[in-house]
């Protein structure tokens, strides 16, 4: 088994689409567009298997959850870029870009080389070497 995707809803779908078409080098699908529920959503294909599904309806709450705290349900995804250096360049770029870096790259605990922002509808992106 694996995982396919995760979804994730937005009130700016192109704005996110563009986030992770631009820094993540992500490719998307088509628009899809279901009329009578006013349902739009793309999915984005990185290298590897899984996918994310952007998706924007009318009337979806906002989430009450603060990004900065930690809170129950899913939390972050991390997104694999290949290097140590990459990890560092990419989280100084989205930083320069006014994206909020949350946590500085650095070695965890379980070995990984990581940094953690926040997307620009505050989720949480783990970018890992």
């Amino acid at each position: 088994m694996r995982i396919e995707h995760l979804g994730i809803w937005t009130y700016n779908l192109e704005g996110l689409r563009n986030f992770y078409m631009h820094y993540f080098d992500a490719s998307s699908s088509e628009i899809y567009y279901n009329h009578s529920r006013e349902f739009r959503s793309y999915f984005l294909t990185f290298d590897g298997d899984c996918r994310i599904e952007l998706m924007e309806m009318p009337n979806i709450p906002k989430s009450k959850n603060d990004p900065i705290k930690q809170h129950s349900g899913i939390i972050h995804f991390a997104i694999q870029v290949g290097s140590i250096t990459r990890v560092k360049e990419l989280t100084e770029e989205l930083r320069k870009d006014s994206f909020k870096v949350i946590s500085e790259p650095r070695i965890t605990g379980d070995g990984y080389y990581e940094s953690v922002i926040l997307d620009p509808e505050g989720n949480r992106v783990e970018i890992v070497a």
